[in-house]
């Protein structure tokens, strides 16, 4: 069974110039899809409805707010269990320096993507916040470089 819900190709122009800038006005919207204003607004509540559009957010530079070191955590957990992976996630998306979680298949449970202000706060993350914990079996770090982010993201086909 599947989520998908069908898309027209004006629902995907406007998916497409969202993603690109999700600042764009209505009118600046509709005059690039080539509906009227009031038809563009209907569409884009529908896909917000439909949960095709989940959100709006700004996207921030870690540098700039005093967070340049970022790094990718590789978390096993031991036992893998419901209770035991909700409690994780949360106190993971409590920690200020996590930007991401991702819970995987695999060798290692999770990724927590994160930003900390130096080598010596991701140590300190490590150690107090992660393999402190009982159900934190391993820990793999690796370090991010750069990173650049895909386009816009539409239906295959």
């Amino acid at each position: 069974m599947s989520d998908s819900v069908e898309l027209s190709t004006v629902d995907l122009r406007i998916l497409r110039l969202l993603q690109n800038d999700a600042r764009i006005s209505n009118k600046d919207l509709a005059a690039e899809v080539g509906i009227a204003p009031s038809t563009c607004l209907d569409r884009v509540n529908r896909l917000r409805e439909l949960g095709v559009i989940t959100g709006q957010r700004a996207e921030v530079d870690a540098a700039k707010l005093g967070r340049p070191l970022e790094a990718l955590l590789f978390v096993q957990v031991r036992p893998h269990r419901r209770a035991l992976v909700d409690s994780f996630v949360e106190h993971l998306l409590a920690l200020p320096e996590v930007r991401a979680v991702y819970h995987l298949t695999g060798p290692d449970d999770f990724l927590a993507h994160v930003a900390t202000a130096s080598a010596t706060e991701l140590q300190r993350l490590v150690l107090d916040e992660l393999t402190a914990r009982d159900e934190v079996a391993r820990v793999h770090t690796n370090l991010v470089f750069q990173h650049w982010s895909g386009g816009p993201l539409l239906p295959p086909g």
